[in-house]
């Protein structure tokens, strides 16, 4: 659930120019997209070690990758996405699509009798260009993570997840701050700023 999300010559290109696309290369991170959870780690400091991390829509794990090696491999993540990944250090990975209840079923057969303390997503959809389309699919994305964050964080634990602003949004952050103590919501600089991409940010998950 991660990757282009557009065919043709112009996206290439922009990717070509990207400097965090470059940034990425030379300092061997598997895509750009870790500098958003890197911008975002170093404001609210997410990450400890021997944590219990899930993340979504994984591949190709920049991510679990930042993660693993900012503590140094003291963390057990479960990543997962509908796209094969590469092995890294500390995760399991289930390749799977996360809207089906056996693969969610799955995630928490991995947990066993642990609770998660970060669940992390950067999903998106397949973007068609039709926003009236695509903006009902990514929320659908987001709903889901959030139910299973609230399934499986343990108290006070925390939920960062991917979100377009447009119709629903507000209502789902609506939603995130009647289950965790606070809620942001942020745009890492490593966000295009053309996008409506912003990142839901909530800590401290409340038992209800």
């Amino acid at each position: 659930m991660s990757g282009p999300r557009r065919s043709g010559g112009s996206w290439r290109d922009r990717q070509e120019r990207d400097p965090y696309v470059q940034k990425a290369r030379r300092d061997g991170w598997r895509s750009r997209a870790v500098y958003k959870l890197e911008q975002i780690d170093l404001k609210e400091r997410l990450l400890r070690h021997d944590m219990i991390c899930i993340d979504l829509g994984s591949a190709p794990g920049s991510w679990s990758q930042y993660v693993t090696e900012k503590l140094q491999g003291r963390v057990r993540i479960i990543a997962l996405d509908l796209l094969p990944m590469d092995a890294l250090p500390s995760v399991e990975f289930i390749q799977g699509d996360f809207r089906e209840d056996a693969i969610l079923e799955r995630i928490q057969a991995s947990l066993a009798d642990e609770k998660a303390d970060l669940v992390m997503s950067d999903m998106a959809p397949n973007i068609s260009g039709n926003k009236a389309v695509d903006q009902p699919r990514s929320m659908y994305l987001v709903e889901i993570a959030l139910n299973l964050a609230t399934r499986v964080l343990k108290p006070r634990g925390d939920f960062v997840c991917k979100l377009f602003q447009g119709e629903g949004s507000e209502e789902l952050i609506v939603a995130a701050r009647q289950q965790f103590e606070r809620v942001k919501v942020m745009k890492p600089k490593a966000s295009r700023p053309g996008s409506r991409e912003v990142y839901l940010v909530a800590r401290n998950y409340q038992l209800v």
